[in-house]
């Protein structure tokens, strides 16, 4: 397994939708295991293939509290269902930030449905189906909008957006080629090797 490089807002793979898989052969298991071993190193609950500059509808996570779904896994092809409303009210920033390890170093809030299903196959062709609620919820939904093109940060409403384009415009991350590299570079997060995996945001 090979810890990739983590595409950054700019990259036009990460503004386009990914494309489905038709063939589950070596180079998309080999895919599939370095996403994990990057989002591992990059200290994330998820990772969407895009992120490691892969235009496929592939992500994997991570997280303890994850109901009766699996706490660690990967998945092909997903389709996601918000069975959850969506809070129009503004979200709390202190229950409701997501981080992006494509935006590495910013987090802002941001509401989203606290209840999902997800369908999709695994790498040996086996179905997924499970519900996700509370934060996995969340981290569902990050994940599956890398897939389609969107950051969390294109969702943001209000002064939070306007935050954001602020320090767009500060880093300049408009262009195609930024890209930082979990385990050589420093952690834009700030997190220390005692944290746990709950602590951390979606990628």
């Amino acid at each position: 397994m090979t810890v990739r490089p983590i595409t950054i807002h700019g990259e036009p793979v990460l503004h386009r939708r990914a494309a489905e898989v038709t063939q589950i052969d070596d180079e998309i298991r080999t895919l599939v295991a370095d996403m994990s071993e990057t989002q591992d190193a990059a200290r994330g609950v998820g990772l969407a293939a895009p992120q490691v500059g892969v235009g496929l509808r592939i992500f994997t996570w991570t997280f303890d509290d994850s109901g009766e779904a699996p706490s660690r896994g990967h998945v092909i092809n997903p389709v996601l269902t918000r069975l959850g409303k969506t809070s129009q009210e503004d979200p709390d920033p202190d229950e409701e930030s997501e981080g992006c390890l494509s935006v590495p170093g910013y987090s802002f809030p941001l509401k989203r449905s606290d209840h999902v299903r997800l369908t999709g196959i695994d790498v040996h062709g086996a179905a997924i189906d499970f519900e996700a609620t509370g934060w996995f919820a969340r981290i569902m939904q990050h994940e599956f909008d890398h897939l389609d093109g969107y950051l969390y940060i294109n969702r943001l409403n209000g002064k939070w957006s306007r935050r954001w384009k602020k320090s767009l415009r500060r880093e300049g991350w408009t262009v195609a080629g930024n890209t930082w590299l979990p385990g050589v570079d420093a952690d834009p997060f700030g997190h220390d090797e005692h944290e746990h995996h709950e602590d951390h945001h979606p990628a």
